[in-house]
């Protein structure tokens, strides 16, 4: 359980030092140049290949969840257990908040003055687009991840397939909300803004987590429900072995 604990911590910190981080390390290059839609293409890159770096580095470990959306979404339809769930996401919540330190270590306090990549919404979204735009950005990627990880898949290509859905899940989100689509990203960078001195829009933070935590539970049932399969009401074979049972956060379980 240490051990996957601290594969969740790691990559977490991985997906927000790189992801979020590539927000600032924009803004800082650019300077005074206008944000431009290759920019959003660039940051919605290192999302996507970070993610596809830690499902294949951690996954074996711990499932490399690095959601609490993910793991929400697993224990909601059984296939991980809810007594592991507060520490899943308490893991990647601190994995989260390292990786948001990282990003000032390395960039300066130039990136808090940027506003270190923090998920935000402005007025003119509003609540109800934010929760919109959070609810279905978080509700794509959970149910790609159950058909990229599940027994039937084509096996060797989850990676590929959750980081392109992130990678593209971003593109309309980001405009509206920043597309967090993970509530550890959400929160993590948020804590490290405040401590750095930085403005923050607690009274956001619900909106966000509210979305995002009911698309992933929604997704997880929705994607459950489309792939049931009627109960075999013939006999089992005798004549061959049985299936070992996998670990309940493995993602050859689903």
């Amino acid at each position: 359980m240490i051990q996957k604990l601290a594969a969740e911590t790691i990559g977490t910190a991985f997906l927000v030092f790189v992801g979020v981080g590539s927000v600032p390390a924009t803004l800082i290059v650019n300077g005074s140049a206008p944000f431009t839609m290759a920019d959003l293409g660039m940051i919605s890159l290192a999302f996507g290949t970070i993610v596809v770096a830690t499902v294949y580095a951690l996954g074996h470990v711990s499932g490399n969840h690095i959601n609490p959306a993910v793991t929400l979404g697993f224990a909601v339809v059984g296939k991980f257990p809810w007594s592991r769930v507060p520490a899943y996401i308490a893991a990647q919540c601190v994995g989260a908040v390292l990786g948001a330190g990282a990003i000032i270590a390395v960039l300066g306090h130039k990136a808090v003055d940027v506003g270190l990549g923090v998920a935000t919404y402005g007025p003119s979204v509003g609540i109800w687009r934010a929760l919109a735009a959070e609810f279905i950005g978080t509700f794509i990627l959970v149910f790609t991840i159950f058909g990229a990880v599940h027994r039937k898949a084509s096996p060797g290509f989850a990676g590929v397939a959750i980081g392109l859905v992130v990678f593209a899940a971003i593109i309309p989100v980001a405009p509206a909300t920043g597309a967090s689509i993970n509530p550890a990203r959400t929160f993590g960078p948020m804590l490290v803004q405040q401590l750095a001195g930085g403005a923050v829009k607690w009274e956001q933070l619900p909106v966000y987590l509210i979305a995002e935590f009911l698309a992933g539970a929604l997704a997880a049932l929705a994607y459950t429900a489309i792939t049931a399969e009627p109960e075999e009401t013939a006999a089992p074979s005798t004549d061959s072995a049985p299936i070992p049972a996998q670990p309940a956060d493995s993602p050859a379980a689903i």
